[in-house]
């Protein structure tokens, strides 16, 4: 039996997952979706990413958790895959879902698309806070209405320092085991950092035909693709 420790991505909870889990815990397996500090029901918690990383491995060592299989989502990847290296021999598997990854001495906002300073600058403008999505932005995403309005529904602003703090690794992200998830729908090919790692032999590939949110869009090809993973 493996132990799933699932983590959602930016403006996300635990809520995330309420489609995925069933099916895991169906095939037998422990699932503990983890709402981050700073978000949904924990928004009022103060929340740098180095908190993330002890958030995931905090309730790992609180529940004394064996055979982990470790998922982070989109943002989540970064601290998931800090959380991965410190949890030594109670992790069995790190699934990154169409996620960041971390680099040591870097952080989110290092590798945003129109630079740092913009990002850090649409942070300081919000309050500290990166704003959630508008509709518009789940275009093309693979997303009904229904699920876009249930996504906006229970987003809340994310905290701008877990996203401008740098990562903390102590060896090479390589050396871990891991499945990277592609959403191709989000763009058909990891980016540089990702292709990297997927050089390694501990890392393996495999792509879903959907968007950035899988837990909404193909819960069930996801559950599977975890279960998978899981071996």
């Amino acid at each position: 039996m493996a132990e799933f420790v699932l983590v959602a991505g930016a403006w996300l909870g635990s809520w995330a997952w309420d489609e995925v889990a069933p099916q895991l815990r169906a095939a037998g397996h422990g699932v503990h979706p983890l709402t981050l500090s700073g978000l949904a029901e924990r928004r009022h918690a103060p929340a740098g990413q180095q908190t993330h990383v002890r958030d995931i491995v905090g309730e790992i060592e609180r529940r004394d958790l064996r055979d982990v299989v470790l998922v982070g989502h989109s943002y989540s990847g970064i601290p998931v895959g800090q959380a991965a290296e410190r949890i030594g021999d109670r992790l069995t598997r790190v699934v990154f879902v169409d996620a960041e990854v971390p680099v040591d001495g870097l952080s989110f906002a290092s590798g945003w698309w129109q630079g740092r300073e913009v990002f850090e600058a649409l942070i300081a403008d919000n309050g500290g806070y990166w704003p959630p999505p508008g509709p518009a932005e789940f275009d093309g995403q693979g997303l009904t209405d229904e699920q876009v309005a249930r996504l906006i529904g229970g987003a809340t602003p994310h905290p701008g320092a877990s996203l401008t703090e740098p990562a903390v690794l102590d060896r090479p992200l390589g050396e871990l085991p891991a499945t990277y998830v592609k959403c191709l729908l989000d763009g058909p090919e990891p980016n540089d950092t990702v292709a990297g790692l997927l050089t390694s032999e501990q890392w393996r590939l495999v792509t879903m035909d959907t968007g950035h949110w899988p837990m909404f869009s193909q819960p069930a090809e996801l559950a599977r693709l975890l279960l998978e993973a899981a071996g």
